[in-house]
C-alpha cells in the first residue's frame, strides 16, 4: 500500500476577486515546486471556484507543505472562502494529520484498495 496522501482544497473566490486569486496560483506553484516529498500540485478552475490537485509522500510530506505555503494560504484566504477540504490516504496517515489540520476540518479518506505503478 502506498504512503501518499492527497489533500484537495475547494476554493471560492470572493465576488470581484477571482482574479487577484487567479494570481496568487503561479506563486504557490512556484513555491511548491522545490518540496521533495510533492509528488504533484496543480490548479483547476471552474467558474469562480479553485481546486488544488495535490499529493505527497506521507503526512510528513503534506505538512511541510503547509508549512512552505503557510503565508500565501493565508493572502489567498482574504481572497476566498475555504468551501470543501478533503484528504485521502492510509488510514495511519491520515491519523497523523487530525490535529495539525484540525482547524481547517478536512473530511478523511480512508484508502480502502487500488493499484499503483512506480
Amino acid at each position: 500500500m502506498s504512503a501518499v496522501v492527497s489533500i484537495h482544497p475547494y476554493f471560492k473566490a470572493h465576488e470581484g476577486k477571482l482574479d487577484a486569486f487567479l494570481d496568487l496560483l503561479p506563486k504557490f506553484v512556484e513555491k511548491t515546486r522545490g518540496e521533495d516529498k510533492c509528488h504533484w500540485y496543480d490548479f483547476t478552475v471552474r467558474g469562480d471556484t479553485v481546486h488544488c490537485r495535490e499529493a505527497y509522500a506521507g503526512a510528513e510530506g503534506l505538512l511541510a507543505h503547509v508549512a512552505n505555503v503557510e503565508a500565501l494560504l493565508a493572502e489567498a484566504m482574504t481572497l476566498s472562502d475555504l468551501v470543501r477540504l478533503e484528504v485521502h490516504g492510509p488510514a495511519e496517515e491520515l491519523a497523523k494529520l487530525e490535529t495539525p489540520l484540525a482547524d481547517l476540518n478536512p473530511d478523511y479518506y480512508a484508502f480502502h484498495c487500488g493499484i499503483g505503478k512506480p
